[in-house]
């Protein structure tokens, strides 16, 4: 059974501690498209903004706290204390850093691939020195708070209805990845599902063969990036 355990993915986030238009400092807000993540705080203070079918909620962090939230969730990370860190378990692994993500960006850059994918990846371009990427993240960072600045708004008079025009452009953007992201499902948690199907019914005959196969697997250093919620420090958890 290889992969990390359920096929999930683990990250260390510092949040970022740039201010932002409405004076509170954090990442960019963005949803999944597929992927199910959560949140286990390891130090510092803050929040985690939300849009949902719920409508707008704010949740509150400190070391401990524990949350997660499914595909269509609008998130958007607050560093409260300027030292906020969490670690990140994102579902269906691979699927995420193939592009599961949508940033909530206005309208009109949704609206235009081309312009999306730009902005998106800048902080990743070759040729740049570490300050220029730490200023593309920033400057799509902002963007992104633009438009979820605008969204809120309209979530908050108008409902989670607000919200669709959104989901269609996320399902828009990512609907050509798709397929690139099946077999990594099927790889990674769909395999490790079924494995654990085919031990429980050898388990179930006193068959414990599979158990001679017992290993021990390291991931290594991180990869240190300029993420979309912080500094990233992303482990290598492929099989």
């Amino acid at each position: 059974m290889g992969g990390f355990p359920g096929g999930t993915a683990v990250s260390i986030v510092t949040v970022y501690d740039w201010p932002t238009a409405d004076g509170q400092a954090g990442g960019s807000p963005h949803l999944h498209t597929a992927s199910t993540e959560g949140y286990v705080v390891t130090r510092g203070t803050g929040a985690v903004e939300t849009l949902s079918a719920d409508g707008f909620a704010r949740h509150e962090l400190a070391r401990g706290t524990v949350l997660w939230f499914t595909p269509g969730t609008v998130h958007r990370l607050i560093n409260g204390s300027g030292d906020l860190e969490v670690t990140v378990v994102m579902q269906n692994a691979g699927i995420p850093e193939a592009g599961d993500a949508v940033l909530t960006y206005p309208a009109d850059t949704l609206a235009d691939p081309e312009a999306y994918a730009a902005v998106t990846g800048a902080p990743a371009a070759e040729g740049l020195g570490d300050d220029e990427r730490e200023t593309a993240a920033r400057r799509r960072r902002d963007l992104a708070v633009e438009g979820y600045l605008e969204l809120r708004e309209r979530v908050e008079s108008e409902g989670a209805e607000a919200m669709e025009p959104l989901w269609t452009a996320a399902a828009s953007l990512v609907s050509g990845r798709v397929d690139t992201w099946r077999p990594l499902w099927e790889g990674g948690p769909k395999a490790q599902a079924d494995a654990t199907g085919r031990h429980l019914d050898a388990l179930a005959r006193a068959d414990g063969t599979h158990l001679c196969d017992a290993h021990v697997s390291n991931a290594g250093a991180p990869a240190r990036r300029w993420g979309m919620c912080g500094r990233l420090e992303a482990f290598d958890l492929r099989p």
